[in-house]
């Protein structure tokens, strides 16, 4: 992955962790990292444990950013969700996905949606 792609990934996490804050949510964890993959975010919301994946790009040339998780994307952060509730030992926390998406163009105009429970999951529950 090239340094810009890196940087605007970061930069759009950075927005996301403060746009979840504000919306009171609790973040737990950045960049969760198994041998599955990773989950960019895990937070609170109440007492339900959010697994939020972020999306971020600067123009809506190739679509809107939550379309690029697609069934196979949503697969692999189902595993490492459930592996998280198996190693935290928290299978009996209510938990859902959701996507923070980004568009931040290159006047750095800032355009962030949440989109909760935003597909299912196999098994977390």
């Amino acid at each position: 992955m090239g340094k810009e792609k890196l940087e605007l990934g970061r930069k759009g996490e950075d927005l996301a962790v403060d746009f979840l804050k504000q919306k009171g949510y609790k973040i737990i964890q950045r960049n969760y990292k198994n041998k599955l993959g990773e989950i960019d975010i895990i937070a609170k919301e109440r007492k339900t444990l959010c697994f939020v994946e972020v999306k971020t790009r600067t123009s809506l040339k190739f679509g809107y950013p939550q379309e690029a998780i697609n069934i196979f994307k949503q697969r692999q952060l189902n595993k490492v969700a459930l592996s998280y509730l198996r190693q935290y030992n928290l299978l009996n926390l209510p938990a859902r996905f959701d996507i923070v998406s980004i568009i931040l163009d290159n006047q750095n105009k800032v355009d962030i949606e949440i989109i909760k429970d935003a597909f299912s999951q196999e098994g977390c529950n």
